[in-house]
């Protein structure tokens, strides 16, 4: 190989799989400089990790692990993400090669997209049959300006039913059922899209719950250094168990998996305030300061 051929590399790499393995190889190759592109055949990238809530031998959680390398792919502007690729063949010699890949069509623009999920809702091929009309919603004169309003605030903007949804909790701390199919008829969203949103995020609620949303962490790390006593300690002060709601809708117990704070374990969060290190007693003080408060 003669100088000028030893000197053609072209400065890019591929990196075939998008799982935990190749985002990492994407973000060391890039952090060197080197153009990447990511190919994945599926949708998105994650791999299996994205599927799974601990990892071996150290329990850590999957999520957390995965989710920093996920924010910085997102933010490396050498990196370059094909979903729902796939290498044909591959022509030339290391250093200097050409790579085939044949990307299957998504059928939306992608600059646009905001992961709602409305086209797959609405599209002919999937969905055949066609729902009958309704008669209007009827909300109450007090919950339907509230709505209204919210509503309005987003009638212009690209993706509005997330926010929409989000300022709806905030107001109510769940959604009501003539909420939601409110929502449907107003802005044109299937109400079973709603619902698939208004069921999956914890931090939704379809039936009613408290003012305070009092969260234990039962992940690994705060188990063994003793959540589920903290659990019982709330439980027994609010007369409550994990899933239920005080009759005066103050509180409402939880227990979670994960909130992201292992370095405070045991922890406890009260709607966005987290608690870390606590013990029986701290736990205690805790429980009283919201219940004095208005």
């Amino acid at each position: 190989m003669n100088a000028v051929e030893r000197n053609s590399s072209v400065g890019a790499a591929m990196v075939v799989g998008g799982g935990i393995g190749g985002m990492q190889a994407a973000l060391d190759l890039a952090g060197a400089g080197i153009k990447v592109y990511l190919v994945e055949t599926k949708a998105s990238i994650g791999g299996a990790m994205a599927q799974l809530d601990k990892t071996f031998p150290t329990n850590d959680c999957a999520m957390c692990t995965m989710a920093p390398r996920l924010v910085e792919i997102g933010r490396q502007k050498d990196v370059e993400i094909l979903t729902l690729s796939q290498v044909e063949h591959v022509q030339g010699r290391p250093g200097n090669f050409t790579v085939t890949v044949r990307k299957r069509p998504r059928f939306v623009d992608e600059a646009k997209c905001t992961g709602c999920g409305t086209c797959v809702s609405n599209c002919p091929t999937r969905n055949q049959v066609q729902p009958l009309e309704s008669a209007p919603v009827e909300l109450e004169p007090g919950r339907r300006q509230a709505v209204t309003d919210i509503l309005a605030r987003h009638r212009n903007r690209d993706g509005p039913l997330m926010p929409i949804l989000q300022e709806i909790n905030a107001a109510f701390n769940y959604f009501p059922e003539t909420v939601l199919q409110y929502v449907a008829e107003q802005t044109g969203y299937p109400l079973s899209h709603i619902y698939r949103i208004a069921t999956f995020y914890s931090a939704f609620s379809v039936v009613p719950r408290g003012k305070y949303v009092i969260n234990v962490c039962m992940g690994t790390t705060c188990y063994v250094r003793g959540s589920q006593r903290l659990m019982e300690k709330i439980g027994d002060m609010l007369a409550m168990q994990p899933g239920e709601t005080t009759p005066d809708l103050k509180f409402t117990l939880k227990s979670v998996r994960c909130i992201g704070c292992c370095g405070l374990a045991p922890a406890v969060m009260v709607g966005n305030e987290v608690y870390g290190k606590l013990t029986r007693k701290d736990v205690a003080g805790v429980v009283r300061k919201y219940q004095e408060a208005s």
